[in-house]
């Protein structure tokens, strides 16, 4: 029986495979390759990556929608069903052994992504995986198994995704519990910050384990909100994460 096949967001008529730098949380800074995937279980108002869930025909809202020729996306415009082989040898050919698997949600397509894990390792055992992913689903045993780093970003009110959908109990219990996993939280305003020490208690999650991050896709939105956000990790013993990509490329794909 044929294997299903990978989508991954199409960009530049290319599955969107790329070699950057991470910009966020726990690995920001290091050198790797990004392969995103398309399709997403939540739908995120100020998702910056809208292109891989926001399709013309449906109803989900986004804080661009007022703004001037802004529209929906046409899905066979931006997404490509790819082989796992084909998507290995456009990673093999960047020299970089860290790998991100982003999305969208890329844990909606465990078996695909444990079997290009697989055949990764296989061409060198000095690949290493990052995941990122929302936290509501849980990992399979051979994604969990092969897996290096869980980059869990549980979303908030400010989402506009409902509390029945963003919270998954047994998936944030699990993620809790797992030394691979690190938490980061998008924060738009102080407020915010009440949510975030809910989930906290509620899951019993190690404060050194969490980043907190300013929500925006601009460096002047970024700078404004870091001021406080900074002050709020200083009392709490949270971690400071910043959007590098965004301080040096700008709101832009691909990088």
């Amino acid at each position: 029986m044929k294997k299903p096949l990978l989508k991954l967001a199409l960009l530049d008529d290319q599955p969107e495979i790329f070699y950057s730098i991470q910009g966020e949380g726990r690995s920001m800074g290091i050198p790797s390759v990004f392969i995103r995937t398309s399709n997403c279980n939540l739908q995120c108002i100020w998702c910056d990556t809208d292109y891989t869930w926001n399709w013309t025909g449906t109803e989900f809202k986004h804080v661009k929608d007022t703004d001037p020729g802004y529209q929906k996306f046409e899905k066979h415009n931006w997404q490509i069903s790819c082989e796992v082989v084909e998507a290995v040898e456009l990673i093999k050919k960047f020299n970089c052994k860290n790998v991100i698997l982003t999305g969208g949600e890329p844990m909606l397509q465990q078996p695909m992504l444990i079997d290009l894990m697989s055949a990764l390792r296989l061409s060198s055992p000095d690949y290493r995986f990052e995941v990122e992913t929302n936290g509501t689903i849980l990992p399979d045993p051979d994604f969990q198994e092969a897996i290096d780093q869980y980059n869990v970003s549980p979303k908030l009110e400010n989402s506009g995704n409902p509390i029945k959908l963003r919270e998954k109990p047994k998936a944030l219990n699990f993620f809790s519990g797992s030394p691979k996993a690190n938490f980061k939280f998008v924060i738009m305003n102080k407020p915010d910050l009440v949510e975030v020490l809910g989930l906290i208690a509620k899951y019993v999650i190690n404060p050194e384990k969490v980043w907190l991050m300013p929500e925006g896709t601009s460096s002047e939105t970024l700078s404004e909100r870091r001021m406080w956000l900074v002050e709020i990790c200083k009392e709490y013993g949270f971690r400071y994460s910043d959007r590098l990509h965004v301080h040096i490329w700008g709101a832009k794909k691909g990088v």
